[in-house]
C-alpha cells in the first residue's frame, strides 16, 4: 500500500515545493503609492548627460618659490539629464571653484610625487564634486578627470 501512495505523495510535496518557489520568485509589482516614493536621484537608471568644460585647468607647483612644474587637466561633469546647458551658463563660476580646489590640493603635495594614485585623486574628486554642488546643487552627480598631465619645469 506504502509503494501506491510514496509516489503520489512525493508528486504531491513536488507541485507544492514548485508552487511556493514560484510565489517566492515571482517579479515584484509596484503600486502606484510606492512608486511615488522613489526619488528620482534615487533611480539607478536614471538618464544622465555629460557636460565637458571648454578649456583644461592649468595648477602651478610651487617649489622653494618658483614654479617647479604645470598640472593640466581636463575635466567633465556628469549631470542630470537636460541639464548641460545650466553648466554651460554657470561655467566661470565652476572654473573659479574648480581652481581653487585644485590650488589647494597643490598646496597640500597632493599633485607631487605619484599623483595618479588613489589616495591622492580620491580626495581631489571629492573635493571637486562638493564645489559643484556648491553652485549647481543636485543637477551634478559626479566630477570626471578626463584628462591629467604633469609638466616639470
Amino acid at each position: 500500500m506504502i509503494r501506491k501512495i510514496l509516489p503520489f505523495a512525493l508528486g504531491l510535496l513536488g507541485l507544492c515545493l514548485g508552487a511556493g518557489a514560484g510565489y517566492v520568485a515571482r517579479p515584484v509589482s509596484y503600486d502606484h503609492a510606492s512608486e511615488s516614493a522613489i526619488k528620482p536621484e534615487d533611480d539607478a537608471h536614471t538618464l544622465k548627460d555629460y557636460a565637458k568644460l571648454a578649456n583644461p585647468f592649468i595648477v602651478p607647483i610651487m617649489a622653494q618659490g618658483k614654479v617647479s612644474a604645470l598640472m593640466v587637466l581636463s575635466l567633465s561633469l556628469e549631470v542630470r539629464a537636460g541639464m548641460t546647458s545650466d553648466v554651460d551658463t554657470a561655467e566661470p563660476k565652476l572654473r573659479d571653484a574648480f581652481l581653487q580646489v585644485m590650488f589647494d590640493h597643490a598646496s597640500a603635495g597632493g599633485f607631487s610625487g605619484s599623483y595618479t594614485d588613489a589616495t591622492n585623486l580620491i580626495p581631489l574628486r571629492t573635493a571637486l564634486l562638493e564645489a559643484a554642488k556648491s553652485v549647481l546643487g543636485d543637477k551634478v552627480t559626479d566630477v570626471l578627470i578626463t584628462d591629467i598631465l604633469r609638466r616639470d619645469a
